[in-house]
């Protein structure tokens, strides 16, 4: 037994190091040798980038609340004609990436879009006889990408709502008071905790953003690691950049800690079969429903139907073979990239299930870092060990004169892959931990009076009750990995392209009507983990 424990233990800390690996090759060469073109941005144009990422980071959060929380507490609290179909219709902007819906905003409400043609000839005036907002600024960036993300506040508001003690509600009735004055002194302070977690995921979320930022030409930390990297071929540069970036993630993760570290909210649950939402009448109800639908339709409905619609009438032009292989990269990554999440975290979780104790744990927590650090950062974490690796290999088939192997690493799919790996390994590691913990103790004891060893117990007891949360943690790593931008852009090979970097080309080249198509396929695929979600939620509640 101790063999086999050996054999776990080393396999997870041989996975853990590996997956923490391009976190400390940014820091480990970020604090190497500064040279001129670092040196050059910080002197010039890396204040603005920084300036200009904060601004668009506390305008989004403060969009997203002000999109997230009212939809949140309507939902929990109200009583809305057609709420069961509302209430998983507000999640799904999630499903479409913010750069896509900014591509057809900048369409509709360009000069030459639908929206400001259609002013001119109402109204006969001519360009500079009228003041339109720009949409492609970092007000309309910040727009596009508070509609795709509030539903991170939506849904982690909403639960709270739902979850919040039904005496207190019935007490500050019976004290006369008012939906508004329960809001404000009761379900908006209980809800704090949750808002400050979810203020925290729409943060990294825009931090990481590339797609939108880069179409709207607003220049972030994120753009000017891409620039560094592919303008400049500078990985020392870039990986310095990178560092301020996960710095930044640092911060605002031990900030949400800090700002709930006193915080402890026990709330009882009374089973009360009396329900205790407002039923809302009048104008009320409408400017409810017209609140929530609004959201839906802007964020969601009306930007899918303009995909389908280009999809319908541009589908000769766009089902050619050139599509069919990128779908068939996608595939082949993202299918790669589950199986090895899955494995992962099955062994990562089983070594936690054998010792228990704070290795183990630690571990796993490492494994999960990944899933904080921006797509981009993490694209030059992982190119310097990759690199680094591609290099050895080339000096030593140099002095032992096998010729040159070339880019193995660096130049295949390898590179895509274990960024994903190191990416979304944390949503496999949760999902399966969350199934293990519902496995009974009693199993293990049982499987080792019976003489079971640890590899004989994992697959004949582990393995079949957490199957389920394995085939859901792999489409999770399967969907994420399709709608990965900002890694498969810097990490390609040459002559490859997924489905996400093929939307992404076509549209910044104002071709999105040839990228509906594969666009489409994104959001549908996106889908997937919302209902997941929401089944999740609903079973809950």
């Amino acid at each position: 037994m101790k063999e086999k424990h050996l054999v776990w233990k080393t396999s997870s800390v041989v996975l853990a190091a590996l997956l923490v690996l391009p976190i400390l090759a940014i820091f480990f060469t970020a604090v190497g040798h500064t040279d001129d073109v670092f040196a050059h941005l910080m002197a010039t144009v890396m204040p603005t980038y920084a300036q200009n990422t904060i601004v668009l980071v506390v305008s989004v959060m403060a969009l997203s609340l002000l999109f997230g929380i009212p939809s949140a507490w309507i939902m929990a609290m109200c009583k809305l004609p057609g709420e069961k179909i509302l209430q998983w219709a507000l999640v799904l902007p999630l499903a479409i990436p913010g750069y896509i819906v900014g591509y057809i905003f900048t369409g509709w409400f360009d000069y030459a879009g639908p929206v400001q043609v259609w002013l001119r000839e109402l109204t006969g005036w001519q360009a500079g006889e009228y003041w339109f907002p720009d949409i492609r600024s970092l007000t309309g960036a910040s727009l596009v990408l508070a509609l795709v993300l509030y539903p991170y506040v939506y849904l982690l508001c909403r639960a709270t709502f739902m979850e919040q003690n039904v005496s207190l509600l019935q007490s500050a009735r019976l004290l006369k008071c008012t939906p508004w004055e329960s809001f404000r002194r009761i379900s908006l302070p209980l809800a704090r905790p949750s808002i400050a977690v979810a203020l925290s995921l729409v943060a990294m979320e825009t931090i990481g953003d590339f797609g939108t930022v880069n179409y709207f030409a607003i220049s972030t930390l994120t753009t000017a690691v891409y620039d560094t990297w592919l303008n400049y071929s500078n990985l020392n540069a870039a990986a310095k950049i990178s560092a301020i970036m996960l710095v930044i993630v640092l911060l605002l993760l031990s900030a949400e800690r800090y700002s709930r570290r006193k915080q402890k909210l026990y709330q009882t649950q009374f089973n009360s079969h009396e329900d205790f939402r407002y039923d809302l009448s009048g104008w009320k109800k409408w400017l409810a429903l017209f609140w929530c639908w609004g959201l839906v339709a802007t964020a969601f409905i009306f930007p899918l139907m303009q995909l389908i619609s280009y999809a319908y009438t541009y589908f000769e032009q766009s089902w050619t073979e050139e599509f069919r292989q990128y779908a068939l990269n996608s595939l082949k990554v993202s299918l790669t990239a589950a199986i090895v999440a899955v494995s992962v975290a099955l062994v990562l979780n089983f070594y936690a299930r054998l010792k228990q104790n704070r290795t183990s744990v630690a571990l796993m927590r490492l494994s999960s870092m990944g899933y904080a650090v921006p797509g981009t950062v993490l694209a030059i974490g992982v190119m310097v060990p990759v690199l680094t690796l591609d290099h050895t290999v080339n000096d030593i088939a140099k002095v032992m004169q096998w010729g040159r192997p070339g880019l193995i690493f660096s130049g295949t799919m390898f590179a895509i892959i274990f960024a994903m790996l190191v990416r979304f390994s944390a949503v496999a590691i949760g999902s399966i931990e969350s199934s293990l913990n519902k496995v009974s103790p009693s199993l293990d004891m049982a499987a080792r009076t019976m003489g079971c060893q640890s590899n004989s117990m994992l697959w004949r007891v582990h393995f079949p009750l957490v199957r389920r949360g394995a085939l859901i943690a792999g489409l999770l790593v399967f969907i994420e990995s399709m709608k990965e931008l900002n890694a498969s852009l810097l990490l390609r090979p040459f002559n490859f392209e997924t489905l996400a970097t093929y939307v992404y080309n076509y549209a910044s080249d104002e071709h999105l009507e040839l990228a509906a198509l594969p666009a489409v396929l994104l959001v549908l695929v996106g889908l997937i983990p919302l209902v997941i979600v929401n089944r999740s939620l609903e079973q809950n509640h």
